[in-house]
């Protein structure tokens, strides 16, 4: 069997290529072996959320996988069919939901019929998006290209206990992506935001809200600022580990979202969570391009799947936008333009590549 050979190593050599390369392989149906995976990290190999994310597309696509175990730094990945119904995964720690999410939404979205995925494990954990950042600027633009999910929080999860559940829900509609042009943000709107604690005193989330207001409304006087808060502390939930952060978004007249987040710690006093949050943002503003540091990467797989030429802007070329397209082009053959230097602003033109005709049932542009 021939199988596409992705080399885990390159670029950023961290988790976000076994991710991709997993998701696009259950889409397009190619064989994937993915080697030295991690290979540029502390602990190289897969950890629990990378092997939660292999299973729960395996299972989804009916695909058959060697070297699944913690630690593996190799993999063979044969997909199936994608099918429909309802799923369950644990990621057993506090792992990464929303890392997980990154390898099982763009398969959801091709799955045909209607689909359902229960995901356990850390909502808000360092090292990876909040599951707010995911709901409210990822999904944004994932209803841009002409699709939708329904992204619930049933319970946060928090290091080093994990226990947070969300689940994600795809309708039965068929499918109809458009590619984009977004390439400047336009003129900023409103900014919107969530400030959370769990197990927490309620003027954790309170005093992260008011310093992340503070900044902005000294940077953005005239822009409206609303951040909702939310509280929880469960007296008898042993799943719930004390916890707290603040996620932020722009809304902007282009129709782009801009979101910046920080992430409480021991120690951190909760107006530095809030005012390092409002200063993120303000930096991602201050480019002028459409997507932030973090959407910038998150879109490009999905543009490789539309059929035309996507355009959009980004506030910092970081290597895992390159490394990002490297994998797309391995496994899409999509024509992928960059303009920009290094972790500066940037312009990226996608001329994706729909999946074999011989699955029309999969996608209708």
């Amino acid at each position: 069997m021939g199988y596409v050979v992705i080399d885990g190593s390159i670029g950023e050599g961290g988790g976000q290529i076994l991710r991709t390369s997993v998701a696009l392989s259950s889409i397009l149906m190619k064989p994937i072996k993915v080697v030295n995976i991690r290979a540029k990290r502390r602990y190289p190999g897969l950890q629990n959320q990378h092997i939660t994310a292999v299973k729960a597309a395996a299972e989804i696509s009916e695909a058959v996988v060697e070297g699944l175990r913690l630690g593996s730094t190799e993999i063979t990945y044969v997909p199936g069919r994608l099918r429909p119904g309802r799923y369950s995964f644990d990621i057993g720690t506090a792992g990464s939901i929303t890392l997980v999410l990154q390898t099982l939404i763009p398969i959801l979205l091709f799955t045909p019929g209607e689909v359902e995925v229960e995901v356990v494990g850390g909502t808000d954990v360092p090292w990876s998006p909040p599951i707010d950042y995911m709901r409210n600027v990822i999904l944004h633009y994932i209803r841009l290209i002409g699709a939708d999910l329904d992204i619930k929080v049933l319970r946060r999860g928090h290091y080093p206990g994990g226990g947070g559940r969300v689940v994600v829900k795809r309708s039965a509609q068929p499918l109809r992506l458009k590619p984009i042009k977004l390439l400047t943000r336009g003129e900023v709107i409103r900014v919107r935001g969530i400030s959370h604690c769990v197990k927490l005193p309620k003027h954790v989330a309170e005093r992260q809200a008011r310093a992340a207001e503070e900044v902005l409304r000294n940077s953005l006087p005239n822009i409206p600022v609303g951040i909702e808060l939310e509280y929880f502390d469960p007296a008898n939930d042993s799943y719930a580990w004390p916890g707290s952060g603040i996620v932020l978004w722009a809304e902007t007249s282009n129709g782009a979202v801009v979101g910046a987040d920080a992430l409480g710690m021991k120690g951190r006093r909760a107006e530095e969570v809030g005012s390092d949050a409002a200063r993120k943002l303000l930096a991602e503003l201050g480019t002028e391009a459409a997507l932030d540091r973090h959407m910038s990467d998150n879109i490009i797989p999905y543009l490789a799947l539309i059929s035309g030429r996507s355009e959009v802007g980004g506030s910092s070329l970081t290597n895992h936008v390159y490394t990002v397209i490297e994998v797309v082009k391995m496994l899409t053959g999509s024509d992928v333009e960059v303009r920009g230097a290094p972790n500066q602003p940037f312009k990226v033109s996608v001329v994706g590549a729909l999946p074999p005709t011989a699955q029309p049932h999969r996608i209708r542009s």
